[in-house]
């Protein structure tokens, strides 16, 4: 490694190598491998195989409901959380319930629960003192110990279930324990509600006594200070003087409704009389049996004078006689109206005086009242004295009946029940010889293959230097000096065409740099190829400024947008369709503008040359998104050249450097292929200070390649990328797309 890096030169991994030699040493690789299988078979196979056995159980109240329908929670009953669940899975493994699965299974004398007592032969951690002598431990604590190493109790995510699993040499046991724990662990439940349902009873028995005693006392007391008082009750909510109370104020309302209604009834008949009306008008009168009869009469005698008068003069002594009968009866009707007045008058003063009456008692009641309400504040004190006893003694009662009435055996059930009991296993869970066979072979082989590569890689034979890649990268970066700033400066390549064979410096004629770097380049490459020396002493334009190598250029520096200029026409502009599928395959994006005369590119990437393109797309006459196509062969985007007039989509060109900004925007690189373009045509392209510009050259000479570039850089354009080969003699790489 240190001779193919010593002189800080950088190197790459031969991944050829790399696989050659793995594959050389395949025979040392498997058999390790089928070794290894091998001793993992063997070893399994004498390995004494583990089963494992599990037992669900199902966290829940099971009170029973005596009541029937749906019954509020005893207050007893456990709350099922979370913490109440994990708090049953760690009682599940406690000493205690562990001692009596032991106990009852007699597991001391199966050597698997104690092997210290049945091994014949010291522990040699135990002879150094890395570890206890398990033998200073009573048999039952080595037991135990045994016992949890095997065990596994854990709560079943997001539900109220138990798992309890054991594992066990023999399938018998490991589905007998996690059985046996499940029972003795219902056991201990149910005889703990038993024990508390005793204890209840126990405690109540006394208390229920002496609750009955105060319970009468208090009532006594309530008896004895309300005769005392004199605080009788006629209902549940009413005392004796309230009652009076309510009867005296409803009988009083009564009889000032009479009082009112005599006087309004006895102002009614004075005011008519005193106004002079007809005493038929008011009902009190025409009421009466007497004003009846009287009208009777004088509605007779009118009619006896109506009748007479017209057979009689107005002084006959009879229609005299019955005119004096008619006003003596008027009189009368005038007596027995006062009279009703007088008995008006009569009946409002009765009232006015049972109300005098009846305010007077109505006082008396209100003082009494008040002096009774005092001494009720007493009597209430006694009665929820009595109230809350009483309340009390009944929930004794009924805590003593339930706890009474649970003291059986089978009334008390643990709040929790098997619901998958643990079957004997069939198939031993440990060890699995299949898998482990084929993890041990695996990890074997994928080991060796390590060890070879990490072999290869330090003895530096897997290592070779970057070689034809930095040549390329050469011809279009920097010198030593600046090598990762920029392109290369190709004003230095001005040396003597003529002159190739020979590599010295020939600075005097700059029109002879092009062939100078040429002839360097080829002079690396031999010393790479040796077998291929008078080829590329022949040919050394085709060992630089390759397709390759400007696509390495502009993927390295992360170029946004380069301008093909192709002097040559349609050869150049074909490289320049290769170098965009080449950076398409090297997992770059790129979109290719057409702005060739013969549309070259468009015929070579479009699956229609007639697509709408740039032209179109400086006209106006199509969408942006419209004018971009897929190549045909490679993952790279087309512009075509359009079908609009060239030289109406040129009086747009100043919506060009746009078009390329948004471009720019979207694709890792933009290249505008514009064919044979003359070097003051792409003064609008450059625009963008990131552009670079491309010299598709192939088959062109040194001296007119050193012309060009001359000619550029009198132009101002220094960053020049020269692309003279329209092909890599390389081989190329599996499923490389070329131009069709």
């Amino acid at each position: 490694m240190s001779g193919v890096n010593g002189g800080n030169q950088d190197v790459d991994i031969d991944l050829g190598r790399v696989i050659s030699a793995v594959w050389e040493r395949k025979g040392r690789i498997l058999g390790a491998t089928i070794v290894a299988a091998a001793i993992a078979l063997v070893g399994t196979s004498l390995m004494k195989p583990s089963y494992k056995g599990e037992t669900r159980m199902l966290i829940e109240s099971r009170s029973p409901n005596l009541a029937g329908g749906d019954a509020a929670a005893q207050a007893n009953d456990p709350l099922l959380d979370s913490l109440n669940i994990t708090s049953q899975a760690q009682l599940l493994q406690s000493t205690d319930l562990i001692k009596r699965v032991a106990r009852d299974l007699n597991l001391a004398k199966l050597k698997e629960f104690d092997p210290a007592a049945q091994s014949f032969l010291p522990d040699p951690l135990v002879l150094i003192g890395l570890k206890q002598d398990p033998m200073k431990l009573d048999p039952e604590d080595r037991v135990i110990q045994e016992f949890r190493d095997k065990l596994n109790v854990y709560a079943v995510e997001n539900s109220r279930v138990i798992a309890i699993e054991f594992s066990s040499r023999d399938p018998k046991l490991a589905a007998e324990i996690p059985n046996r724990m499940a029972e003795a662990y219902l056991k201990i439940q149910s005889g703990a509600k038993l024990d508390t349902h005793s204890e209840t009873a126990k405690w109540l028995e006394p208390e229920i006594a002496n609750l009955t005693q105060k319970v009468k006392e208090a009532e006594k007391k309530v008896a004895d200070y309300r005769s005392s008082n004199g605080l009788f009750q006629t209902t549940e909510t009413n005392s004796f003087s309230t009652q009076q109370l309510n009867d005296i104020s409803t009988e009083l309302a009564r009889i000032r409704g009479e009082r009112a209604n005599a006087e309004a009834r006895a102002e009614n008949v004075r005011a008519a009389l005193k106004a002079g009306r007809a005493s038929d008008t008011l009902s009190d009168v025409v009421g009466s049996q007497v004003i009846q009869r009287l009208k009777e009469a004088e509605a007779n005698l009118q009619a006896q004078i109506s009748d007479s008068s017209t057979s009689l003069l107005e002084g006959h002594p009879r229609l005299k006689g019955l005119r004096g009968q008619l006003s003596g009866i008027r009189l009368q009707i005038e007596s027995e109206t006062k009279k009703i007045l007088a008995s008006l008058d009569n009946e409002a003063e009765m009232s006015r005086i049972r109300e005098r009456q009846l305010m007077g008692q109505l006082n008396g009641l209100k003082a009494d009242s008040a002096k009774a309400g005092e001494e009720e504040v007493g009597l209430r004190a006694l009665e929820r004295e009595a109230t809350a006893q009483r309340q009390l003694l009944e929930t004794y009662l009924a805590r003593y009946r339930e706890a009474s009435s649970r003291l059986e055996g089978n009334s008390s059930p643990a709040d929790a029940r098997v619901v998958s009991k643990a079957v004997e296993p069939s198939e031993p869970y440990f060890p699995k010889i299949i898998p482990i066979v084929i993890v041990v072979s695996l990890a074997t082989f994928i080991f060796g293959c390590l060890i070879v590569i990490v072999i290869e890689l330090f003895s530096g034979r897997a290592l070779r230097p970057s070689g034809v890649r930095d040549v390329e990268d050469d011809l279009i970066l920097e010198p030593a000096a600046s090598a990762a700033a920029a392109p290369l400066p190709v004003h230095q390549m001005q040396a003597d065409a003529a002159r190739f064979d020979r590599p010295e410096p020939a600075r005097e004629n700059p029109k002879n740099a092009a062939a100078l770097a040429y002839a360097r380049i080829a002079e690396q490459s031999l010393s790479e190829k040796e077998s291929e020396e008078e080829d590329a002493v022949a040919e050394p334009d085709d060992r630089g400024f390759t397709i390759g190598s400007v696509a390495h250029y502009l993927q390295r520096h992360d170029v946004p947008v380069a301008i093909g200029i192709s002097p040559g026409g349609d050869e150049g502009s074909t490289a320049t369709v290769m170098l965009a599928r080449e950076l398409a395959e090297r997992g770059r994006t790129v979109v290719l503008v057409d702005m060739t005369g013969s549309a070259t590119p468009t015929e070579l990437m479009a699956e229609n040359p007639k697509l709408p393109g740039i032209t179109d797309l400086l006209c106006g006459e199509t969408a942006f998104g419209d004018a971009i196509h897929p190549d045909r062969l490679s993952d790279a985007h087309i512009i075509p050249h359009g079908a609009s007039d060239p030289a109406r989509a040129m009086r747009g060109a100043d919506r060009l450097s746009m078009i390329v900004d948004a471009l720019a925007d979207a694709y890792d690189l933009v290249l505008i292929e514009c064919g044979p373009a003359e070097i003051a045509g792409i003064s609008r392209l450059t625009r963008n200070a990131m552009a670079e510009i491309i010299l598709s050259v192939p088959g062109f000479k040194d001296e007119e390649v050193a012309e060009l570039v001359t000619d550029f850089e009198a132009a101002g354009y220094s960053n020049l990328l020269v692309m003279a080969q329209a092909g890599d003699r390389r081989s190329p790489r599996p499923g490389k797309r070329r131009a069709a």
